[in-house]
């Protein structure tokens, strides 16, 4: 069987859940058999028009963003002559969709309208546009700030209602294609995240991986990793630290990110005195990432709005590192299956101070409780969550609907 990917993100170099759900989907239905080829925009760092990734084929269209109108070009041209190109070679039988920017390009060729698709929905592109970008004062700004909102509701609107079926990775996000897109459920199936658990485990020795890190050794580390921009909460988290060190004063925050939040977040830190419990560390690579799990006490999830699901909170459980996060979306779900105890009541900085104490007072006070936690976080992911586990419903879902 011959399968399409279609996304707006690249498997090159995975900084990114929307990259880790590619990459992990793709190779792995490569691995098991299939001819497997992603359809993508060509980005800045891209040296080639076509690159094989693991077995993977991935093909790029060149994209021109000077314009509004020369960006829909590139979709409406570019990438629909290269979907056609490729189909003239591969005839594929099944197309998933990833984003809906490529994929629109692909449904305006009449040369898909015979091939089963399949729409991952991750996150509504509006949205992550709206929580990136704050909405501009003056009236130009305005306009084009509603403009853009608009035209990417129009275009996801369309493509998600071009599919056979449409695959949500939480029920959270179910509900939200049915409220805001208006699917039928009976086209949504939910199929959970993963997790590489080869990848992310848990370490016998949190000191060594703290020292190789540079992160301070006999203090109470707490870890999280977003992008900074405002609906992560991540002020609202350093909030917290103020007053978690008034009663735990060795607690440590490890803040991994970047944005265009990250010198006002910077500023909050130091207003509030707080240079000597917080670390920024910037973006944090692929290949070291699992170590900046290990290194932690408890992983923080400060979440305001949007979590889709939250593929990061798998990567700590499995790294054996218990997870304290806020009751959005797909964060909900998941920590409710494991130990609802370990979400916070709310997404405020009250609510996070009242749980990150009375969690770091217990791992303090009974050392063996957290090893405990640890082993039940990784069992927990073991036996719940996985790329295979993942894959094997995708695989009988794309199976069954080209049959």
């Amino acid at each position: 069987m011959n399968i399409l990917f279609v996304s707006d993100v690249s498997i090159a170099e995975v900084i990114g859940g929307a990259e880790r759900v590619l990459f992990e989907q793709s190779t792995i239905l490569q691995n098991r058999g299939y001819n497997v080829h992603i359809l993508t925009r060509k980005l800045p760092e891209h040296k080639s028009d076509h690159q094989v990734i693991q077995g993977v084929s991935e093909w790029r269209y060149d994209v021109d963003k000077k314009s509004i109108l020369s960006f829909s070009k590139s979709i409406f041209f570019d990438c629909k002559k290269l979907f056609e190109s490729l189909q003239n070679q591969y005839f594929f039988d099944s197309i998933n969709f990833h984003q809906p920017f490529s994929a629109l390009g692909v449904i305006r060729s009449h040369a898909s309208r015979r091939i089963r698709k399949v729409y991952t929905c991750l996150s509504f592109s509006f949205e992550e546009f709206q929580s990136r970008n704050p909405r501009p004062e003056n009236i130009i700004g305005k306009i084009s700030y509603s403009l853009n909102t608009k035209t990417r509701r129009f275009i996801e609107r369309k493509v998600l209602n071009s599919p056979d079926r449409v695959v949500a990775l939480s029920r959270f996000t179910k509900e939200q294609l049915q409220h805001v897109y208006k699917i039928p459920a009976e086209k949504i199936t939910i199929i959970p995240g993963g997790v590489d658990l080869e990848r992310f485990y848990p370490t016998v020795d949190r000191t060594k991986v703290r020292q190789r890190l540079n992160i301070p050794q006999g203090k109470m580390i707490l870890f999280t990793v977003r992008n900074l921009v405002p609906r992560m909460g991540l002020e609202n988290l350093i909030y917290a630290v103020k007053d978690v060190v008034k009663t735990v004063p060795d607690v440590y925050l490890v803040l991994g990110g970047d944005g265009h939040l990250k010198n006002d977040l910077i500023s909050l830190t130091q207003e509030l005195g707080l240079e000597n419990h917080v670390k920024f560390v910037g973006f944090i690579p692929e290949a070291e990432l699992p170590d900046y799990y290990r290194m932690a006490d408890i992983f923080i999830l400060p979440t305001m709005e949007l979590e889709g699901f939250g593929l990061i909170t798998l990567e700590a459980l499995a790294s054996g590192v218990p997870v304290l996060g806020t009751p959005v979306g797909g964060t909900v779900e998941i920590l409710s299956q494991f130990d609802s105890r370990y979400l916070f009541k709310d997404t405020s900085s009250e609510a996070m101070t009242e749980l990150i104490i009375k969690t770091c007072k217990e791992f303090k006070d009974k050392p063996k409780l957290r090893e405990d936690v640890s082993f039940q976080c990784r069992l927990f992911v073991e036996e719940n969550y996985s790329w295979e586990k993942n894959v094997n419903l995708l695989e009988k879902l794309i199976v069954s609907i080209a049959a």
